[in-house]
């Protein structure tokens, strides 16, 4: 199928099944020094994953049953994060091994999906599309 995007150039749409992987953690959790989230997502990024987008939660407990939350009056510093990651399902599982080494305590979840995509064609080097090399 193919669309314009808003400054006009041709958008060509995928559709597919993929797997949405879903880790959840807390903000505090770290890995060689830095936050966790970062570095899965930096770890997702340097394979080439198709991207990875970390959210932080308001309120949320896990398996201590200890709330955590944003209201000030209890103020945590150990808010719930996910990190969302969206690709094919031989690629979710092979990036496993390397999560478990990082993960110390969280859950992972896995769901499929149906996914639309929109990219540029090829040949597109309207706004936006970079320049033809010289």
């Amino acid at each position: 199928m193919v669309g314009r995007a808003a400054g006009g150039e041709a958008m060509e749409a995928e559709t597919g099944e993929r797997v949405l992987m879903r880790i959840h953690l807390g903000e505090r959790d770290r890995w060689q020094g830095k936050p966790l989230y970062q570095a899965i997502v930096e770890l997702l990024r340097g394979h080439h994953y198709a991207g990875a987008t970390v959210y932080r939660g308001i309120m949320g407990f896990g398996a201590s049953a200890r709330l955590r939350t944003d209201r000030l009056e209890i103020l945590s510093l150990d808010l719930p994060i996910v990190v969302e990651c969206v690709d094919t399902e031989d690629r979710i599982e092979a990036i496993f091994p390397e999560l478990d080494r990082m993960i110390g305590g969280g859950l992972i979840t896995l769901e499929k999906v149906r996914v639309r995509l929109y990219r540029p064609h090829a040949d597109d080097r309207s706004v936006g599309s970079p320049p033809a090399s010289v």
